[in-house]
């Protein structure tokens, strides 16, 4: 087998493993509780919300222009989701842009300076969902990352990653799409 050939083989075997494992650990990981703290005082621990079906965890930032674009569909799922059972956390995150830039948010948010829920979470960028469900005194994870399949305009969105996977949820199939990669601004650590 000559070296090109080796090399394909092992890239492809790579590329494979990493798959699997991205869709395995989003698939069936689980989350330890975490606590954020609520715009106007006081804090919310994931915990309390384990006799939810299922717990959505949104980071946004108002200077992130994903976030901005997001805001009707988030308030919308939200709308539609939180008399059945789920929960919504939008968590604002740091990003590495300056504060001052665009609008605020109109959605009511958790704030997450220290990163605790982010990196619990493994998220690395605004805008990225996590579906959690109560699983034997914790959280499993179903789903993690974008929105839908297009950040930019809502009406051209084909296809709508987080209500599918809510959906399945509800109805206790498997989650079906594990993971898709989140358009957004990278979370500050």
């Amino acid at each position: 087998m000559s070296i090109r050939k080796l090399s394909l083989v092992l890239a492809a075997a790579l590329l494979a493993a990493t798959i699997t494992v991205g869709v395995v650990r989003a698939q069936s990981g689980t989350v330890s509780d975490f606590t954020v703290q609520k715009n106007g005082g006081g804090s919310a621990s994931l915990s309390a919300y384990a006799g939810q079906k299922a717990v959505v965890v949104i980071f946004v930032n108002p200077a992130c222009a994903f976030t901005r674009l997001y805001q009707e569909r988030l308030a919308a799922l939200n709308s539609a989701y939180s008399g059945r059972g789920v929960q919504f956390m939008f968590v604002n995150v740091p990003i590495n842009l300056d504060a001052n830039e665009g609008g605020g948010a109109s959605l009511a948010t958790y704030s997450d300076e220290a990163g605790a829920a982010s990196a619990a979470l493994g998220v690395t960028k605004t805008t990225e969902a996590v579906v959690l469900q109560p699983a034997g005194g914790g959280f499993a994870v179903r789903y993690r990352g974008a929105i839908d399949d297009n950040p930019q305009v809502a009406g051209g969105v084909q296809q709508r990653y987080l209500q599918q996977v809510l959906d399945n949820v509800l109805a206790g199939r498997p989650a079906g799409v594990a993971d898709k990669r989140a358009a957004g601004c990278l979370i500050k650590r």
